[in-house]
């Protein structure tokens, strides 16, 4: 019988908890194939727009052409848990995507990027990928954006708003709602001038079940 680890997201099943050995590796491997050497920018399209929880010296509104959010990461913990799963945001292939890009600071930046890696990638669900980005000032820059691995177990093909918002509406865990997250994320873009067609008729659709 596969055991529990219990970490600040809650019980995450052992046999899809990355070990820090394995996350300093990827961390590694990714900065490793860095395509230029310039400032490190990270593209938030998700939690990281209302709680970045790192340090960073610019922030600026920026599109990502080519990919697309999709609630499509089974979740477990943290906003979920095993017996009542929630769905966390990741990106997949098609259309763009507006977001915020964070310019990370040199002088810190493993340590920043140590607690990002922490925070994406507990289980490894995430393809930490270097991709072109259009930032609001009419810059150009390579950043670093986490795209859902459709291999991971927890990765969920029917990201449809109809099958997944009565699963956000009623998953919890330690770290708060499901709901709260959408509700969050809905919020932040309002409040940046961003729209995302997808978020809001599922924040719509939740708040059906909810209200």
């Amino acid at each position: 019988m596969k055991a529990d680890c219990k970490t600040a997201f809650g019980d995450i099943e052992e046999s899809i908890l990355w070990s820090p050995e394995q996350r300093s590796a990827s961390l590694a491997a990714t900065l490793a194939g860095r395509p230029d050497q310039g400032p490190i920018w990270l593209f938030g399209y998700g939690s990281l727009i209302w709680n970045p929880a790192f340090e960073y010296d610019e922030v600026v509104p920026a599109t990502l052409k080519g990919w697309r959010r999709n609630f499509c990461l089974r979740l477990t913990a943290g906003r979920g848990t095993a017996c009542r799963p929630g769905r966390m945001l990741a990106l997949t292939a098609g259309g763009e995507t507006t977001g915020l890009a964070f310019r990370l600071p040199d002088n810190n930046l493993e340590d920043e990027l140590t607690l990002v890696w922490k925070r994406e990638m507990i289980t490894g669900c995430y393809l930490p990928t270097w991709c072109p980005l259009l930032l609001e000032d009419g810059r150009q820059v390579n950043a670093l954006v986490f795209i859902m691995d459709s291999k991971h177990p927890l990765y969920a093909a029917d990201s449809s708003a109809e099958a997944i918002a009565p699963l956000i509406a009623t998953a919890s865990g330690p770290l708060g709602s499901n709901a709260e997250y959408l509700f969050s994320l809905e919020e932040a873009m309002k409040v940046r001038g961003m729209h995302d067609e997808g978020v809001t008729e599922l924040a719509e659709k939740v708040r059906s079940y909810i209200t």
